[in-house]
């Protein structure tokens, strides 16, 4: 089969690759759609240490059941099927206790770090679990069906957080709209982003490049802060910035991961009693966000920028890298 391989930082490359292993309770994967997640542009440049070459980046993914284990029961082959990133063992400490997303025997499509390396969908075939796999609803792309694991994510982060309807809600960096709420305030470097959040439902937008974002949430809530921070970047600036940008009592939900470590406002946090909440992966929110999606209460298709063939991989990693204007979401098809 096909894969993009990441032979080495900055080095993407088409090969062939063998076709992997199904075991007993797994479904192959025809890939139809796979997008370009931020966390895999940083893979490209080894910034993050989690996308050790060589390997196969790809985690948003939706397609057609090629085949399934012999003791696979409720899917066959043509279903047409997106499924989680996260590839846990249900029978896990934590799986038993409705945590799979902290499951010790966690892996990542598409990440290979000190820990242990699981290829992703950026190939023409890719082998999970049966039990991370969720089918379509009807007549829904596939296009849209990859964007289902970014959805999950923003859902779990929105479910960890106490929002109230009345709150203010600051977003740092690219989050999809977390909740119904009375004022949502996005903060990003790039006007066409904020642009497209005003679309989508911000009622207010700051471009942090070239305004103080704390200063400013805090004039639009009478000195006292945001309610709620979500922070889906992960730099220090960002996390410094939405423990800030919170009223005493606030809470901050960490969502972003670029940086490995940042150093905190201990005493900020301390003495205003700011909750930070860590926000991983998704918990079980494929459905809701596939109905989401469905509803066109979350719409997915004004995040995709384009849709290429696999081959045109690496010319649109390079292009998001150098974080080209207007360009959001891309879309690999590795069987188009």
């Amino acid at each position: 089969m096909r894969a993009l391989v990441l032979k080495a930082y900055g080095e993407l490359e088409v090969q062939d690759r063998p076709e992997p292993a199904v075991g007993p309770r797994d479904v192959l994967v025809r890939v139809m759609a796979c997008g370009i997640c931020g966390s895999d542009i940083h893979g490209l440049d080894g910034s993050t240490g989690r996308r050790r070459p060589p390997v196969v980046m790809g985690h948003e993914a939706a397609g057609l059941v090629e085949r399934v284990g012999p003791r696979v029961e409720g899917l066959k082959p043509g279903d047409r099927v997106t499924f989680d990133s996260t590839v846990y063992n249900p029978e896990s400490f934590f799986s038993q206790r409705g945590l799979a997303n902290l499951c010790d025997d966690r892996r990542v499509l598409g990440v290979s770090c000190e820990d242990y390396r699981q290829d992703g969908a950026f190939a023409e075939l890719v082998s999970v679990p049966a039990h991370i796999v969720y089918p379509l609803p009807p007549g829904m792309s596939f296009e849209h069906a990859a964007m289902a694991e970014p959805v999950s994510v923003a859902v779990h982060a929105r479910n960890l957080t106490p929002v109230a309807p009345d709150d203010t809600v600051a977003v740092f960096g690219e989050v999809l709209k977390a909740a119904s709420v009375r004022r949502i305030v996005a903060v990003d470097i790039e006007d066409d982003r904020l642009a497209l959040a005003r679309e989508l439902g911000a009622t207010h937008a700051v471009n942090s490049r070239t305004a103080d974002s704390v200063e400013a949430i805090r004039s639009l809530t009478g000195g006292r802060g945001a309610d709620v921070a979500l922070e889906a970047v992960g730099i220090e600036a960002t996390v410094r910035a939405s423990i800030a940008a919170v009223r005493k009592g606030g809470c901050v939900t960490l969502v972003g991961l670029m940086a490995p470590e940042v150093t905190l406002p201990i005493q900020s946090v301390v003495t205003r009693q700011i909750r930070l909440q860590g926000s991983c992966a998704s918990n079980g929110e494929y459905p809701e966000s596939l109905a989401l999606i469905a509803s066109g209460k979350v719409r997915v298709d004004r995040f995709i920028s384009a849709t290429a063939p696999l081959e045109e991989g690496p010319l649109w990693f390079r292009r998001l890298h150098h974080r080209e204007p207007g360009l959001m979401k891309v879309i690999l098809k590795p069987n188009a």
